[in-house]
């Protein structure tokens, strides 16, 4: 299998995965918050910052989506590594608040650790076609 069917692969997975998490944080909040890794549910109203979240990582599966199904493979290389950066401070906010170690770090981490692994093969799949391309556009120097 090459290297881009299994970026595609991996990045397609992600797309699933995030959409999913993200809807069912819209849809039943009080059923899914637990297994964030967090200690106790919110107290009053803050319930309503687990939709947020869910709108957030609804919104960030369909930027990398829109990036996979259009072929803007570089762009999505790097939109990967910058939403890494969620899943990193997902696990960030569950440490602070002394919530599940297991969680942060075998959910959200790994998460982001694989996120930025992906954009990282993703961006050197571009980069050897990019040289490629640019190396059979360029004519040869011509000797004087």
């Amino acid at each position: 299998m090459s290297l881009k069917k299994i970026n595609t692969v991996l990045a397609a997975t992600f797309v699933l995965f995030i959409l999913w998490f993200g809807t069912e944080f819209i849809l039943s909040p009080e059923t899914t918050a637990p297994t964030f890794g967090l200690p106790s549910w919110p107290s009053g109203d803050g319930g309503g910052f687990l939709v947020v979240k869910g709108v957030r990582d609804v919104v960030m599966a369909l930027v990398l989506g829109v990036l996979l199904v259009t072929g803007h493979r570089r762009a999505l290389g790097w939109a990967l590594l910058v939403e890494a950066l969620a899943a990193y401070g997902d696990m960030a906010n569950v440490l602070a608040h002394h919530g599940s170690v297991a969680t942060a770090l075998g959910v959200h981490g790994l998460t982001a650790t694989l996120m930025v692994v992906t954009g990282l093969l993703i961006l050197r799949e571009t980069r050897k076609t990019r040289e490629a391309a640019t190396a059979t556009a360029t004519p040869a120097p011509q000797p004087a």
